[in-house]
């Protein structure tokens, strides 16, 4: 039950009212203070302070402070005027109920004006900073395409100065081959001329020897059979062996087309033809049956993705559809023993136990030759081989996986556990029969 607080203390001036209440002892900090117009009301526990106001105030300005064990109220009037009392005298009951409950909905509806009005502020605040957002990004969407644009122009100033360039030096090699050429001509001219002179000369000596000078005898000595007047070993007989220039010509070099950058020679051919062989067996695996493959994604397509894809659906517990996800991936991609070594495991889940044997043998098949890096992968296949031939109740045949797996894992207690309980099953089906 609260104590009523029926000691206070207050005085007036004709604008406010200055009221004390004792604490006598109590928190401070458990104090609830409820103020309207005309209603007062103050809740520290276990005291309990309640007054209807002789007038009106002006709730929105009054002030409470705490200390020194008192709580210390400031009420500004809304009309200035001295009060005959602090409180409304001579109200009975009913008037007091209606004044407390009046005071009270003016308060709730005062407390949700206040916060539909923060409501409203906080979504004008929203908007005004959506549309400072919004003109930001448009400011800076516009300086990315002025960059842009500049950079365009840029370009194009490059790109023409380089093709005013190119057209400059065709131009220059066209007028070098040009004037490359009259040389060549000019210079088969005086070749042409030179031996012209040298055939004229030639003539002329030969006359010279034809026509006997005066005093000289008439007789003249017989030339030499197969050969002309003068010798090969004359001058004139050399210049006249001089070769004919040389025709000009295009010589077209062809290379070896190669698929890889590397030179021929630098190369490993038989490491190359091998990787397109592997390239070239997987587009055909892809493209095998393309009605199906055309929906998917490029990153469906990828059989690492689609592993960890079904791993994922494993974790899930969704095993059907890890089954999907690593069926598909052996689809692109038959040669990766760990596809076969997770469908196994989902297999077991769904007790499709062949199946399960089946894809623990493949993965065995293709986890070769045993390496210490595929310890792990085959120490699996083994021991889930090994669960599914003990689950069809062939022990003999799981007894042997765990013995293989044992063999690579010695030191795995797991393991060595499980096939000393198929050891015992072996032996209780022996003594049975």
């Amino acid at each position: 039950m609260p104590l009523w607080l029926r000691e206070h203390r207050w005085h007036q001036t004709p604008s406010a009212v200055f009221l004390s209440l004792p604490l006598r002892g109590a928190r401070a900090t458990a104090a609830n203070i409820f103020c309207s117009e005309r209603y007062l009301k103050v809740s520290i526990p276990p005291f309990l302070f309640e007054a209807i106001l002789y007038a009106p105030i002006d709730d929105t300005n009054s002030t409470a402070k705490i200390g020194n064990g008192h709580v210390f109220f400031t009420l500004y009037k809304k009309e200035p005027a001295m009060w005959d009392s602090l409180t409304l005298e001579n109200a009975d009951k009913e008037e007091l109920q209606y004044l407390r409950e009046n005071a009270v909905l003016k308060a709730q509806q005062k407390a949700k004006e206040e916060t539909e009005a923060k409501k409203a502020a906080k979504e004008e605040h929203k908007k005004y900073a959506l549309e400072a957002t919004m003109k930001l990004e448009e400011a800076e969407r516009k300086r990315i395409e002025d960059l842009k644009e500049k950079e365009r122009q840029k370009v194009t100033e490059e790109l023409e100065l380089w093709k005013s360039q190119q057209k400059d030096a065709d131009k220059c090699k066209s007028m070098q081959k040009d004037a490359d050429k009259c040389k060549s001509i000019q210079k088969e001219g005086e070749l042409h001329q030179e031996i012209g002179q040298l055939k004229e000369r030639k003539s002329e000596k030969i006359t010279k020897t034809r026509i006997p000078n005066e005093g000289t005898s008439k007789t003249r000595p017989k030339p030499t059979k197969g050969h002309g007047s003068c010798s090969i070993f004359s001058p004139n007989a050399k210049e006249e062996q001089l070769p004919a220039p040389r025709s000009a010509a295009t010589i077209k070099v062809n290379f070896t087309p190669r698929v890889f950058p590397t030179a021929l020679r630098e190369s490993c051919v038989a490491e190359e033809e091998e990787w397109l062989h592997k390239q070239a067996e997987a587009r055909r695996t892809i493209s095998a049956d393309l009605s199906e493959l055309e929906d998917l994604k490029e990153e469906e397509k990828n059989p690492d993705w689609l592993k960890d894809k079904g791993n994922k659906m494993f974790a899930m517990g969704n095993y059907l559809a890890a089954v999907n996800a690593y069926n598909l991936a052996v689809r692109l991609n038959n040669k990766l023993p760990l596809l076969y070594l997770n469908r196994a495991a989902c297999h077991l889940k769904l007790r499709n136990l062949h199946k399960a044997i089946e894809d623990s043998s493949k993965a065995l098949e293709l986890l070769t030759p045993p390496v210490p890096d595929n310890e792990d992968a085959r120490v699996k296949a083994h021991v889930r081989r090994g669960t599914a031939f003990c689950q069809l109740e062939l022990y003999t045949e799981g007894l042997q996986d765990y013995e293989a797996a044992l063999k690579i894992n010695p030191k795995n207690k797991n393991i060595e556990k499980d096939a000393e309980k198929i050891r015992h099953l072996i032996q209780g089906t022996m003594q049975g029969s």
